[in-house]
């Protein structure tokens, strides 16, 4: 019995074993089924080779290989490859060489050199001075080969070219030549070996070309393939990634020769997105920012990082007297301070009482000044008088007395002679009628925080460009007073283009910014209009950095004239997608992909889908009721704090 057991036993032993083994048979062949769906799934349908090219799939490619260099090559000559906006495989091989070899071989080739110079000499030949140069190079080598200053090396560079098509293969490989060429570095199809060539260019790291060129260490850190032409420095803020090679754009625009820059694109584009980004990065870095905001676009990024937001209208109690001077430590700059309020002064009043008269001057329309000669004139005579009774004259120390206001100068007009009563008829709506009290007291606002946002949205059409104006000078007088770095957003820039005088002063701004460590900020969806301006243009010249979204196919044919853009370039501006676009900074230039973290998109979202969910989720708080008197934004930083005036 015990025998039997023992042998029925050993039966269901061996009977698991063998279900063991068919399994472990079946997870094999499901395993291998597996990497062959994985082979197949990657690899091309097909590869065919020729002579001259190969087809992958449904693809044409052609392999070259580099045979002949210049005398000297210069750092980043392969650059204008890395970044062709086209399919390209690069490979290099770098084989060092032993020093002791490379002298001996210099060595026999020198006296192989002299030879040849002196058989020439003997029969009367013409000097050949590629011969007096080959030796000077080898004399040069051999000295910094044998002190160890340089190393020796066979390179081989080979890349494959990629297309749809016969047609445009032929056309690629004829742009790559040409432009190798232009360097005299020249290249060849690997004709009969493009197997061995496509081998030699996929990463596997085999040279089956074996076409080599000797190289010292210098040159052959020249061919370095990561110094492309990108906006990358070591400080700076991220903008996006460089689509032509997906290294980041981190950049500095203080760097540049001045801090300006412009941003144009159609709505909808992202450069209201694109500014809000910036200007939260730089703020991040210690950089104050002001804004001037016509659509009330930057309110929930300026209450989350505890900015002021300084709302301006016909009902709110903000306050600003255009008459403030600025309270400056230069003493040059201080001389002329009453002198430079005045002239600003002129241009604001001119626009005020400008009325509804217009002209057409070069094609384009702007608000006639209105003022006479004579009333100019007066004008002029009434704003000196306006400061002298509030005892403020060209003597700096007289600066800190309170100043005047727009009432005080329609009563200096209503009882002076000549064209005085009639100008101050003209001023009467900003003091007593339907635009009284914004502009026409004393200011409320001492703003000392690192972001202030001036909300206009609530301003009726006609005042809003005369409160961008005195917006602007407010600020202007508050960067001479302490001269911090700041960046100033003008947004909907084309509101201040229509008028001649606020043009010309954003246009003085943006000249002498730099002086005060400001950098202007001009955004603007009004394309034509702008640069239809001689004064849009001046300012476009004025700022050395420029950002060019997607655009409208009207507005492609103007700023295409104006940033000399290449045919690809024009093409694809009216084609770009959201949050991509063309980056300018000095004379360089990329295409970017503007990007954000979560968080950050959803400060600065203008997505009205976004926007209004978030505002569902979010409780809202009513705004600050500010009692008459200073209103002191003092450095809250306080996130999701509220500095609503």
């Amino acid at each position: 019995m015990a025998f039997g057991k023992k042998k029925r036993q050993a039966g269901d032993d061996a009977s698991a074993q063998a279900q063991k083994q068919q399994e472990a048979q079946e997870v094999q062949a499901a395993f291998q089924k597996g990497i062959t769906a994985l082979r197949d799934f990657i690899a091309p349908s097909s590869l065919e080779f020729s002579s001259t090219h190969f087809q992958l799939g449904t693809r044409y490619a052609r392999t070259y290989y580099v045979y002949g260099y210049p005398r000297q090559v210069y750092t980043g000559w392969l650059s204008g490859m890395v970044n062709l906006d086209e399919v390209v495989d690069i490979s290099m091989y770098v084989y060092p060489v032993e020093s002791q070899v490379v002298l001996e071989n210099l060595r026999k080739k020198v006296t192989q050199l002299e030879a040849g110079i002196q058989i020439d000499a003997e029969k009367g030949r013409v000097r050949d001075p590629s011969k007096q140069a080959a030796i000077l190079d080898a004399e040069e080598m051999r000295d910094k080969l044998q002190v160890g200053e340089e190393r020796f090396f066979r390179f081989g560079l080979y890349f494959t070219i990629y297309a749809g098509s016969m047609d445009e293969l032929d056309f690629i490989s004829h742009k790559v030549e040409s432009m190798l060429g232009q360097q005299l570095v020249y290249s060849k199809p690997a004709s009969s070996q493009q197997e061995q060539g496509f081998n030699s260019t996929i990463p596997q790291l085999v040279d089956q070309l074996q076409i080599r060129r000797n190289m010292s260490t210098g040159a052959l850190s020249t061919s370095f393939p990561f110094t492309s032409a990108d906006l990358s420095q070591d400080n700076g803020i991220l903008y996006g990634i460089n689509m032509h090679n997906s290294g980041l754009v981190i950049f500095d625009r203080f760097s540049l020769e001045n801090g300006n820059s412009v941003v144009f694109a159609k709505s909808g584009a992202g450069k209201s997105f694109l500014v809000k980004l910036e200007t939260l990065r730089s703020m991040m870095f210690g950089t104050d920012i002001f804004i001037i905001d016509p659509e009330n676009e930057y309110q929930r990024m300026c209450e989350a990082v505890g900015g002021a937001y300084v709302r301006l209208s016909l009902t709110s109690n903000t306050r600003i007297n255009p008459f403030d001077l600025p309270k400056v430590v230069d003493s040059e700059e201080a001389d002329n301070a009453l002198r430079s309020n005045l002239i600003t002064l002129h241009g604001l009043l001119r626009l005020m009482m400008g009325g509804a008269e217009s002209e057409i001057q070069g094609g384009n329309q702007f608000m006639m000044p209105a003022l006479a000669p004579s009333e100019e004139a007066d004008l002029d005579a009434a704003l000196i008088d306006t400061y002298g009774k509030a005892g403020i004259t060209n003597d700096p120390l007289t600066h800190t007395s309170p100043p005047p206001t727009i009432n005080d100068l329609y009563d200096t007009l209503l009882h002076m002679g000549g064209t005085g009563p009639q100008l101050a008829q003209r001023l009467r709506k900003y003091t007593s009628g339907t635009f009284a009290g914004i502009f026409s007291q004393q200011s409320n606002i001492d703003i000392n925080n690192p972001m202030v946002v001036f909300n206009l949205r609530d301003l009726e059409d006609e005042l809003r460009p005369v409160a961008m104006y005195i917006v602007l000078n407010y600020i202007w007088n508050k960067t001479k007073t302490d001269q911090k770095r700041r960046i100033l957003v003008v947004d909907e820039a084309w509101q201040l283009m229509k008028y001649e005088d606020s043009a010309n002063f954003l246009f003085s701004l943006a000249k002498r910014a730099r002086k005060y460590n400001l950098g202007i900020t001009t955004v603007t969806q009004d394309v034509e209009d702008f640069m239809g301006s001689r004064m849009g243009r001046a300012i476009v010249a004025n700022a050395s950095m420029q950002f060019l979204l997607k655009q409208s196919p009207t507005a492609v044919d103007v700023l295409t004239d104006v940033f000399k853009l290449t045919i690809e370039e024009r093409k694809r501006l009216s084609q770009f997608p959201v949050g991509q676009g063309l980056f300018f900074a000095g004379q360089n230039h990329v295409h970017i992909q503007v990007i954000a973290s979560p968080t950050e998109t959803e400060l600065i979202t203008t997505n009205p889908e976004q926007v209004q969910a978030m505002n569902a989720a979010t409780e809202t708080g009513g705004e600050l009721d500010q009692p008459q008197g200073t209103i002191d934004l003092n450095n809250r930083l306080v996130p999701g704090s509220t500095n609503t005036v």
